[in-house]
């Protein structure tokens, strides 16, 4: 028995000692942070580049593959986004009205470190555009719709108590231009920049589209206005034509139209059907362009309906209502069925009239022939 009870102290001391062998192991691995962690701006009115070098002392993990966990907000922002990347940079959009945070970190996978994930300290940095001017300077109620997935127009109204002599300029870039752009075609109210008509953007859907408004006074400095959203997003399509309806009976209503004309594939369409029925008017959305709906009553004598389209959610996060499309309508004339009812056996009795007066003329004519032809054989 005191063989056996030395034997299990021996076992457990063994344990104990694997154990803090192995804490005093993993407590040695140590990795450093990037360095020169930076957030760069190229100039392209949003898109950023977060950039590093490798950690310090990585020539004892020259067998493992390092990694780095990124993560990057604008700073009102709640959540983080985050990337565990390889690379030594990253490119993402950011809102430069607000001020861009990010920090990053090496990461050693567990079998460079006796099986579990060593992480290095956090490396930060920070962003702000230089404020210029005051709030009050900046442009207001800025509004971009994309035409018809053709072309796009923005509008904008002065920042509140400028003066006429404030010059705003647009400019704009997007992934396939080589620098930003300014607008080339300017919408002015009284010699002043207040829209701009873009031309044909190549290549520029389903990616971010970047824009800053700026301006120049004399007196004093205005302050840039950034914005950034995809295309496909804004799209405000034309509204359908060539209405049908068509009574099919008693009870039901078949409603055809045709696809707006334009770019959009038929694929991408959702329409919203305004349906009334004398005086009751309802609202449904169809994603084809054809759609038959129930009679409330068969006694109902106006049936008028509008149709209007927009890109759906299979080819947008969103997207603008276009305008409604002329109203169709089908009247149900009483007088006439009224007119029709009584006219119908009114024109049958009047056709057997004159039938059986032509008989009885015929007859007559025939009589007369007969009785003229005796009295010549007399003679």
């Amino acid at each position: 028995m005191a063989f056996v009870h030395l034997d299990v102290l021996c076992f457990y001391s063994l344990l104990i000692c694997t154990a803090f062998s192995s804490v005093s192991s993993n407590a040695e691995i140590k990795v450093n942070p990037p360095q020169d962690f930076e957030i760069v701006d190229p100039g392209y009115l949003g898109y950023l580049c977060l950039q590093w070098q490798p950690p310090l002392f990585l020539d004892k993990f020259e067998e493992c593959t390092i990694e780095y966990e990124l993560k990057y907000r604008n700073i009102d922002s709640e959540d983080w986004k985050t990337i565990i990347t390889k690379n030594l940079h990253y490119n993402d959009g950011f809102d430069l009205n607000k001020g861009v945070e990010a920090k990053i970190h090496t990461l050693l996978p567990p079998h460079c470190t006796n099986g579990s994930e060593v992480q290095s300290l956090w490396s930060e940095a920070t962003y702000w555009k230089s404020p210029q001017g005051s709030q009050e300077t900046k442009i207001q109620e800025m509004d971009c719709v994309y035409y018809n997935w053709q072309y796009l127009l923005c509008s904008w109204n002065p920042g509140m108590g400028v003066h006429f002599h404030i010059s705003y300029q647009l400019f704009y870039w997007y992934d396939g231009l080589d620098h930003a752009t300014q607008c080339p075609d300017y919408i002015k109210v009284d010699g002043q920049n207040i829209g701009c008509r873009f031309p044909h953007l190549e290549a520029s859907d389903y990616k971010n589209f970047y824009i800053c408004v700026n301006g120049s006074s004399d007196s004093h400095s205005i302050r840039p206005s950034y914005f950034i959203f995809q295309l496909q997003n804004i799209v405000k399509p034309l509204p359908p034509d060539y209405l049908s309806l068509t009574v099919k009976n008693s009870e039901e209503v078949n409603l055809k139209w045709s696809m707006p004309q334009g770019p959009i594939p038929a694929k991408c369409f959702i329409y919203e059907i305004e349906f009334t029925e004398d005086d009751t008017t309802w609202v449904t959305t169809t994603v084809e362009n054809e759609i038959r709906i129930a009679r409330i009553s068969n006694e109902s004598q106006q049936l008028c309906f509008l149709v209007r389209s927009k890109v759906n959610i299979y080819c947008s996060d969103d997207g603008i209502w276009s305008e409604w499309s002329d109203e169709q309508c089908w009247k149900d004339d009483i007088w006439k069925e009224t007119l029709v009812f009584f006219l119908t056996p009114f024109a049958f009795v009047s056709l057997f009239v004159l039938l059986v007066t032509c008989l009885l003329l015929y007859k007559q004519k025939a009589v007369l022939k007969t009785i003229s032809d005796l009295s010549e054989e007399k003679r």
